[in-house]
């Protein structure tokens, strides 16, 4: 794994080409560098603000962090726009480039720090939809519980794992906590992650994902009942249906 020497090192380098580049009106950290809170594990995320058509820009960014700081794969992001250009770099160093019109350089979050340039004042990033979320959620555990009755053991934990990552982020989004990527799953209080683990799948037999699926859906009543209580109460009867082994299979919607 890469150090932190070597990190530093990379951030050295990036800068002083965006620096020398002219192309270049402007630079900043995002992510953990922007509020100084970075750690041994921490990447790289910078926003380089390009004059001009981007895709020569990126292109020339590309080859030299290929020539220059040996990058093995690179794969991009949508970011409207703009382009987010993700590295790979030797040691499993990442640096993830965000290439920017220059009208679109600026803070849409909290994580910013300015290193060269005039930023733009620009609207932020929407927070994820609760409903959207919530809706995900039953979709998942109606989905989990199909593959269940079909026998594909693969798919129906793929369900169960997802509907569970769509429970933590509703409870990150409702106690202001980060909610995209679980990056606000560790300050989530025990009683309320604790009982998430039942959710977790041993083995792939249809008894154990029954028993998951049960309670992937105990946990997704739980947190609609406390972020959307309204709408728990309406579906709290079909969601109990889907833990229930006894009942007939439910219908067979396109996947």
């Amino acid at each position: 794994m890469f150090t932190v020497e070597d990190r530093d090192s990379v951030q050295a380098r990036l800068l002083a080409r965006a620096g020398a580049d002219g192309a270049i009106a402007g630079a900043a950290f995002t992510g953990s560098f922007a509020t100084r809170s970075g750690d041994r594990w921490s990447d790289t995320d910078l926003v380089l603000a390009v004059r001009g058509e981007l895709t020569s820009v990126v292109n020339q960014w590309t080859g030299w962090l290929y020539r220059e700081l040996g990058a093995l794969h690179h794969w991009d992001l949508p970011a409207g726009p703009g382009i987010v250009r993700v590295f790979l770099l030797p040691g499993w160093l990442e640096i993830d480039l965000t290439f920017a019109p220059e009208d679109q350089f600026g803070p849409r979050g909290p994580q910013w720090r300015t290193i060269f340039g005039q930023p733009q004042p620009l609207e932020p990033f929407p927070a994820p939809d609760p409903g959207h979320l919530a809706g995900l959620a039953w979709h998942h555990a109606l989905h989990a519980r199909i593959c269940i009755e079909r026998g594909r053991w693969w798919q129906a934990e793929y369900w169960i794992s997802a509907a569970r990552d769509h429970v933590i982020a509703l409870a990150c989004l409702r106690l202001g906590y980060p909610a995209h990527y679980a990056k606000g799953a560790h300050l989530l209080p025990d009683d309320l992650t604790a009982p998430l683990e039942a959710t977790l799948i041993r083995s792939l037999t249809e008894a154990e994902l029954r028993r998951a699926l049960a309670a992937t859906v105990a946990a997704v009543t739980g947190e609609l009942q406390r972020s959307e209580p309204a709408l728990a109460a309406r579906l709290r009867p079909m969601l109990t249906e889907l833990a229930d082994t006894d009942d007939e299979p439910p219908g067979r919607p396109l996947l």
